[in-house]
């Protein structure tokens, strides 16, 4: 009998998963859930689900797996409103940035028997520089070459997350096991920092004198700048990813200042051996991030766990559902 996933929110990691596993057709059926019904029917015409159901309690009814992939401000909302529609040995994934947070909320509201496992994508490094968003930006191969990050619960049931791990395998990645509260102060560096600079460059520029002639000037410095704060563009409530993750965002921006503090000292006292010193650090840190991060090598840094053949990890992924005991 073929496993059911439903995936609720179809922008570019939801739809993306879908068509990654749109070669598993026969053995996983792909059901699609959206608030905006035109993006569920187009993820529906690209062939990222098999079909699409409206209505969230009837899409979740029959479902294996639960694939969140909404923004943080969703997340609580979704998970109250499909608690009682879940059968049991469910298992829900949620793909957002606070890992912590999110948890703690399925803890409190998932009744017993539904799983619950934070699976965090980074991206194919082939897709680092493309600047769409949402369902334009779905790719089948968005994993593959990339980390998926996995934390769940105290106590979770060691077959939800064997079930994530050979999802992340079926989705082209490796999988990373950690410590939620460990991987929210890595969000907070690498995902939310950069928003907040973003943010911040476009509010110091924009309403500043001089901007009407200098936004015709503006290019692609400017414009890759300015492009993470994009990535929360779908939240009603953005600022919820970063309050729900506070002291870890307190501290990368302490860093943040520090920094800016440093290179403004160096222009202020007009020291071109120091400004060019903290250049050259930050272009040759980039350089060796950059180089790393598309060759998918860091050395003994991150562990490269071997990773199944597609047809093993399928094979798996349908048969790690506990069976319920005889009664005699």
């Amino acid at each position: 009998m073929a496993m059911q996933i439903t995936i609720i929110g179809l922008g570019q990691i939801g739809a993306s998963v879908g068509l990654a596993l749109s070669d598993h057709k026969g053995e996983i059926i792909r059901v699609g859930h959206d608030r905006q019904v035109e993006t569920a029917r187009k993820a529906e015409r690209i062939g990222a689900v098999d079909k699409v159901a409206l209505n969230l309690h009837r899409a979740v009814e029959d479902a294996d797996i639960v694939l969140l992939a909404l923004p943080v401000d969703e997340i609580r909302s979704v998970l109250e409103q499909v608690a009682q529609d879940l059968k049991e040995e469910a298992v829900v994934l949620d793909t957002s940035s606070c890992m912590e947070a999110v948890s703690a909320w399925a803890t409190a509201i998932l009744p017993p028997k539904r799983f619950f496992v934070t699976l965090a994508p980074s991206l194919n490094p082939d897709h680092l520089f493309e600047m769409q968003r949402g369902i334009d930006a779905a790719r089948a191969d968005l994993f593959q070459k990339s980390l998926m990050v996995i934390t769940c619960p105290p106590g979770t049931d060691q077959s939800a997350l064997k079930l994530a791990a050979d999802l992340t395998a079926l989705l082209g990645a490796a999988p990373l096991f950690a410590d939620a509260r460990e991987f929210d102060g890595m969000t907070a560096a690498t995902r939310l920092l950069p928003c907040l600079c973003s943010a911040a460059l476009i509010n110091a520029t924009c309403d500043q004198p001089g901007w009407q002639e200098g936004r015709k000037l503006a290019g692609r410095a400017y414009a890759w700048g300015t492009q993470a704060v994009e990535d929360f563009n779908a939240a009603v409530s953005p600022s919820q990813t970063f309050l729900l993750n506070r002291e870890h965002v307190l501290r990368v921006l302490d860093n943040l200042h520090n920094a800016l503090t440093e290179l403004r000292d160096a222009v202020a006292a007009q020291d071109a051996s120091q400004l060019d010193a903290l250049l050259r650090q930050a272009h040759q840190h980039r350089r060796t991030w950059l180089n790393q991060r598309v060759s998918n090598d860091y050395g003994s840094l991150i562990p490269s766990p071997e990773m199944p053949r597609s047809g093993e990890a399928l094979g798996r992924l349908l048969g790690i559902r506990p069976r319920q005991k005889e009664k005699k």
